[in-house]
């Protein structure tokens, strides 16, 4: 299931629903534009020589799925990913969606990177947002036509992290607080039985 969101109106939405949450309650800004630019830029960096490194297709799969643990702010996505459920949620369940999540989402958006072999991430421009920056990327991809690739990017958990992607105007965390939702919804909202399914996804 995806949910194309391009709008600003959207992305306010967001970032309101995230402040609710309590997860941007340090200074914001705490990062510079050129700090958050090096930070995707790295990231980028590491995906090309993942690339060079080559290997089979597993290996190189499970090394993208490393950077994404390594680069994304996964805890913060996971609450914002469990949403109003997690506030029925014990201390021991969040902490096991978390984790289960973390899984989850490096190897769905790990795979997501191989996309990337035979082509180029260049970066446009970095622009302030409430939490941090917003770093707009273009991936020029073998054999297809180039696509649009947003990072938001914030220090809240105490380093520079992207807590968010938009791949082509998707929104990468609406679309899996869409899918968490709906895996909750066929458990009958039991969040052990959907975490137990979590952690086999992806």
């Amino acid at each position: 299931m995806t949910i194309p969101m391009r709008t600003d109106t959207t992305r306010r939405a967001l970032l309101a629903g995230a402040a609710a949450w309590g997860l941007f309650a340090r200074p914001a800004f705490a990062l510079s534009a050129e700090e958050s630019t090096a930070f995707i830029r790295q990231l980028v960096a590491d995906i090309d020589a993942v690339i060079a490194a080559g290997g089979s297709e597993a290996t190189m799969i499970g090394k993208f799925e490393q950077l994404f643990l390594r680069y994304a702010d996964v805890g913060i996505m996971a609450q914002y990913a469990l949403g109003a459920d997690g506030r029925q949620a014990t201390a021991a369940q969040k902490q096991a969606f978390a984790n289960a999540f973390a899984g989850y989402i490096s190897r769905k958006y790990g795979k997501r990177f191989k996309q990337f072999i035979g082509g180029r991430i260049e970066i446009e421009g970095a622009r302030r947002i409430k939490p941090g920056y917003e770093i707009k990327t273009t991936a020029y991809l073998r054999g297809e036509s180039p696509i649009e690739v947003i990072f938001l990017v914030s220090d809240k958990s105490g380093r520079g992290q992207f807590f968010n992607m938009f791949i082509e105007g998707v929104n990468l965390l609406l679309t899996e607080r869409a899918e968490i939702g709906a895996m909750l919804d066929r458990r009958g909202g039991d969040i052990d039985q959907m975490t137990a399914d979590l952690s086999r996804a992806g």
